[in-house]
């Protein structure tokens, strides 16, 4: 069952605008008509702290990208989603391993999903990597080992759209 194609555009620009609005992540598109089915939608996470390895350590990466591939059946097919920036994550595999994003978020995708909700579901789960579940690569079993011994502890940072408190004297 699929929905009628002007429905499912209307539904995915929607989809597309709200998610932009709220999470100030650049989004694009592959075709910003929505008149070819695959779209790809790219995903930038920015000023998203994950896990990454730089010379051996395990380090804050801000900036992450992934793909959000969404068929003419979407939303009754969930999307599939490919990870696109280095990572190191149980639940996350990286690029070169094929990018899988492990999440319930996908496993439970109905038609009242959205890409809104998706999209934040990434951002925590990249910061609460979950080593009891991981991928069976050797970069995302290592990655479990290293977060069952150590808490990934992401910095909290500073919303620079909010105004700063007044102080009055």
């Amino acid at each position: 069952m699929a929905l009628p194609l002007d429905l499912l555009r209307s539904r995915i620009r929607n989809e597309i605008r709200i998610a932009i609005d709220e999470l100030q992540h650049p989004i694009s598109v592959s075709d910003p008509s929505l008149s070819r089915f695959p779209l790809q939608l790219n995903v930038s996470l920015t000023k998203t702290p994950g896990p990454s390895i730089k010379n051996g350590q395990v380090v804050h990466r801000y900036n992450h990208r992934f793909q959000i591939h969404i068929t003419d059946q979407y939303p009754y097919e969930k999307p599939i989603v490919r990870w696109r920036t280095p990572i190191f994550h149980p639940n996350i595999m990286p690029p070169e391993d094929g990018g899988y994003v492990c999440t319930k978020l996908l496993d439970d995708w109905s038609f009242s999903s959205n890409l809104l909700t998706f999209i934040k579901g990434v951002e925590t789960m990249l910061a609460n990597p979950n080593p009891a579940n991981p991928y069976a690569t050797e970069t995302c079993i290592e990655a479990a080992k290293y977060f069952a011994r150590y808490k990934y502890k992401p910095p909290i940072l500073a919303d620079r759209n909010k105004p700063r408190p007044r102080i009055v004297k």
